[in-house]
């Protein structure tokens, strides 16, 4: 049992955590034609996220030509080159099949605005405090 989590531990990507459930992503996918190697850029909707470590996947979900395309990713596939976060979503559902039947403005996802963190105020300058 410890091999089988040793083998699988070796082919695990570093940064599983980065896709979240309403994220507007561009995957870049390894695309093998014969003997020419591509990267296909697909860019979309993650609307779920399923399973658990080696064999964890997401779906991603397009409007291509107004029709809905989604697609299936495993996140530790060695095809799957990387993933760019486009716009993080701000959802309140692990699963997000409710947007298949919207249209429109009504299948859009607001956007999460992630807060700066404080930054120290400017001090005083000193030219001040030397003209005294």
């Amino acid at each position: 049992m410890n091999e089988i989590r040793a083998i699988e531990a070796g082919q695990m990507k570093q940064e599983p955590d980065k896709v979240k459930v309403g994220d507007t992503v561009k995957v870049h996918f390894r695309i093998i034609e014969g003997k020419n190697e591509r990267i296909q850029i697909y860019e979309g909707l993650v609307i779920a996220i399923k399973n658990s470590q080696v064999g964890r996947t997401f779906t991603v979900r397009k409007n291509s030509y107004g029709v809905g395309v989604e697609r299936v990713f495993p996140l530790h596939s060695p095809r799957v080159a990387k993933v760019e976060l486009v716009r993080p979503g701000r959802v309140r559902r692990a699963k997000l099949y409710y947007i298949r039947e919207k249209i429109g403005k009504s299948a859009k996802i607001r956007e999460l605005i992630i807060k700066k963190e404080a930054r120290p105020k400017a001090e005083a300058p000193e030219s001040t405090a030397a003209q005294s």
